[in-house]
C-alpha cells in the first residue's frame, strides 16, 4: 500500500503541473499541448530543469529565470495539492481496478474548481468528455471485477444527481447554472459506484459547504445577496468528502436522527 500511495503522489505532482496549463489555457480557448510551457510575461520557453513540480518554483524563488516576473504561488500549490489528492484517493480506494477512474476524477475536479473560481464557468470541453472517460474506466473496472452491480448503481447515481440539479435549475435558473447540472451527472457516476449513501452525502455536502462559505462572505461583507459565487468548487469538495467518508457520515446522521 505504501508504494501505491507514494507512486500516486508522484503521479499527482506531474499531473498537477499539467493541470496548471489546463487551468490557464482552457478558459482562453488555447491548446493545452502547443506551444510548450512558457512565461506569460516575456514568452520565454520554460526549460526542462525549470519544469520540475514544486522544486523548480522553490529553486527559482517564484520568479521567471529570464525576465524575473513573479510566478504565482498557486502553481506549486496545485502540484502539491494534486499529489495529496491522489495519495488520499489511493488510500481510500486501494489497489482496485476503479482507482484510475477516481484519480482522473480528482484531477478533473481540481481543474474545474479552479477554472470556476477564475471565470465562473465549467467548460464543456472538460465536463462532457468526463462522462465518456468515467463510463469507460468504471466499465473496465466492472469487467475486471466481474460485478456490474456497481456500474448500474453508478449510472443510476448519474441520473439521480443530474435530474435533481436539472430540476433546481429549471425551477430557479438564476440560482443554478447548467454547467453545475452537467457536472452533477459526472459526480453522480463516481458517487453512485460507491453507494447511495455517498450519492446523498455528496449532494448534501455541496449545498452545506456553499451555504456556510456564502454566509461567511456575507457576514464579512465580501459578498451580498446578489453576488455570484461559483458553486462548482463546493459540489466538487462535497463529492470528495463523500468519496472519503460518505457512508460514515450517513450512518452518523441516521444514528443522531433516530437516537
Amino acid at each position: 500500500m505504501l508504494f501505491l500511495v507514494l507512486g500516486c503522489a508522484v503521479l499527482g505532482l506531474a499531473v498537477g503541473s499539467f493541470l496548471n496549463v489546463v487551468v490557464w489555457r482552457v478558459p482562453r480557448d488555447e491548446s493545452v499541448v502547443s506551444p510548450p510551457s512558457h512565461c506569460p510575461a516575456c514568452g520565454a520557453a520554460v526549460r526542462p530543469r525549470d519544469n520540475v513540480p514544486v522544486l523548480s518554483w522553490l529553486r527559482l524563488r517564484g520568479r521567471c529565470r529570464d525576465c524575473g516576473e513573479r510566478i504565482s504561488v498557486r502553481y506549486p500549490l496545485v502540484e502539491a495539492g494534486t499529489a495529496a489528492v491522489f495519495a488520499v484517493l489511493a488510500l481510500r480506494i486501494g489497489a482496485e481496478p476503479e482507482l484510475p477512474a477516481y484519480l482522473y476524477a480528482g484531477a478533473v475536479g481540481i481543474a474545474l474548481a479552479l477554472i470556476d473560481l477564475d471565470v465562473k464557468r465549467l467548460p464543456n470541453v472538460i465536463v462532457l468528455p468526463s462522462y465518456v472517460v468515467a463510463l469507460v474506466l468504471l466499465g473496465g473496472a466492472a469487467v475486471v471485477g466481474g460485478d456490474f452491480g456497481d456500474l448500474l448503481r453508478a449510472a443510476l447515481g448519474m441520473v439521480a444527481l443530474f435530474g435533481f440539479y436539472f430540476t433546481l435549475a429549471f425551477v430557479y435558473p438564476a440560482g443554478m447554472g447548467f454547467g453545475d447540472v452537467k457536472l452533477a451527472g459526472v459526480l453522480g457516476l463516481y458517487l453512485g459506484w460507491l453507494g447511495w449513501a455517498e450519492v446523498v452525502s455528496g449532494g448534501f455536502l455541496g449545498f452545506l459547504l456553499g451555504g456556510v462559505v456564502g454566509g461567511a462572505l456575507m457576514v464579512a461583507r465580501r459578498a451580498g445577496r446578489k453576488s455570484q459565487i461559483p458553486f462548482g468548487p463546493f459540489m466538487i469538495a462535497g463529492a470528495f468528502i463523500a468519496v472519503l467518508a460518505g457512508d460514515a457520515l450517513a450512518d452518523l446522521y441516521l444514528d443522531r436522527a433516530l437516537g
